[in-house]
């Protein structure tokens, strides 16, 4: 960002506000997402352990699969908001239709690619011949899901890109209710055991789609905004997610590296780094929230072309990052000793956790910055360079991973690298906010 007066108390109120409305419904939102597997799992594990293993196996693929389309609800958010903010709410809504219909084309394309090649995916991910045709029956059902959930990822771009993260709140919550029963339901009242499973998510999903597309076709009818797919609108969605792939796979990479270095140092190491990355991920949450604050605010600001109010936001919300991350941090340090009981009763794996859990709080305040300026350069639009910084941050972070085990370090080493990372995202991100270049303003970038 670049230098500025100090922002009047009014002015920072007022961002206060506005944060905290967006950003504490996005967080139970967020947190509500990982529940879905957390129940599968609890409702699962009573039938044995090579159906959790299959579970399991599944679900990381399912995961993995979804994650890497997370792009249609950050371009969205941000493409939404932009309208918004220029004052063109039915091209608003425009907009997100197309976003919406493109999760649906890209499910359809999924659904093709899984249902066949199931079994040969789940042997690819090393599942045991106990385990295996568990996976695939999971894989095969909760698949035809899909297009449920990328609609999801898409309408819920649409309404926050709206200003409204507290009705994705309400979606994810009664999803995930729904969820639960229809799983107890269904693997064990109607015997179905973990297909029961697979239906009861595949079904609870479909209801959330439908609630969202309830509420913006509503907004549609209401606003007046056309419903039919519009090649040229798909198009330049995808367009615009292409880069935010990019950003997403890099980042999915340096996860998968950081795993894979874990696991050849040792069986301790790889479960204490399994312990630390449940952790970072949780506190990830929190941190995502403010970044789903600043995709839908930003991008508001920029269609009304209020470049001020675009800076002086950008500049609060990096205040709350930071505030965030400490508090955070102190956090981690106090819970240590307590959190990790809850884990392991391994002396050893509780040796190889605890610096490496200091390593995790020390870098919290550089992740509150990380993942603001990240939320906003999304909802500036930003693309291409959110995607240019991640493959630089990926080059840097491979050889420094790598060298962990050829040193001989250990986990905290390892941790140490991941800190080195999110050091550089940081630098990257911070160069881009101070330049001012992102600071395209317009109903469209």
């Amino acid at each position: 960002m670049t230098q500025a007066p100090e922002i009047p108390e009014a002015t920072r109120r007022r961002h206060d506000r506005e944060i905290v409305a967006l950003a504490v419904p996005a967080f139970g939102a967020l947190v509500a997402e990982p529940l879905f597997v957390m129940a599968d799992s609890a409702i699962v594990g009573h039938l044995g352990t090579a159906q959790l293993a299959g579970l399991g196996v599944a679900s990381a693929l399912l995961t993995t699969a979804v994650s890497v389309f997370v792009f249609l609800a950050y371009a969205t958010t941000a493409a939404v908001a932009r309208r918004v903010g220029a004052g063109d709410r039915p091209g608003a809504i425009r907009q997100g239709m197309d976003g919406i219909w493109l999760a649906l084309l890209l499910g359809i394309a999924v659904i093709a690619v899984a249902l066949p090649l199931a079994p040969g995916i789940v042997d690819l991910f090393g599942a045991s011949t106990t385990a295996a045709p568990y996976a695939t029956t999971y894989l095969r059902i909760s698949s035809l899901g899909i297009p449920a959930m990328l609609m999801v990822l898409a309408a819920t771009g649409v309404l926050r890109g709206l200003q409204d993260t507290r009705t994705p709140l309400y979606v994810a919550v009664g999803g995930f209710i729904a969820n639960a029963v229809l799983n107890v339901g269904l693997v064990y009242g109607a015997g179905l055991g973990i297909a029961g499973s697979a239906w009861g998510t595949v079904i609870a999903q479909c209801a959330m789609a439908t609630v969202y597309l309830t509420v913006v076709v509503r907004g549609a009818r209401r606003h007046g905004a056309s419903l039919r797919p519009d090649a040229a609108g798909i198009r330049a969605s995808a367009q615009a997610g292409v880069p935010l792939l990019v950003r997403t796979l890099s980042l999915r990479a340096i996860l998968m590296i950081a795993t894979a270095v874990a696991a050849r140092l040792g069986d301790a190491d790889i479960a204490a780094h399994q312990i630390t990355l449940s952790l970072w991920s949780l506190l990830a949450f929190a941190l995502d929230a403010i970044a789903i604050a600043g995709q839908a605010i930003i991008g508001r600001y920029l269609g009304a072309a209020d470049t001020e109010g675009a800076r002086a936001a950008c500049r609060r919300m990096v205040q709350w990052g930071i505030a965030t991350g400490v508090v955070l941090g102190l956090l981690v340090v106090a819970a240590r000793p307590l959190f990790l009981p809850l884990f392991t009763s391994d002396p050893v794996v509780k040796d190889a956790a605890l610096p490496a859990l200091l390593m995790v709080a020390l870098s919290q305040p550089i992740c509150g910055i990380v993942f603001v300026l990240d939320g906003v350069l999304m909802g500036a639009g930003d693309g291409p360079y959110l995607a240019g910084a991640m493959l630089v941050t990926l080059a840097v972070f491979v050889p420094a991973a790598l060298l962990v085990p050829a040193f001989g370090g250990g986990l905290t080493a390892l941790w140490a690298a991941m800190t080195l990372m999110m050091t550089v995202r940081m630098a990257t991100l911070w160069w881009r906010s101070r330049s001012g270049r992102w600071l395209v303003t317009g109903a469209t970038r």
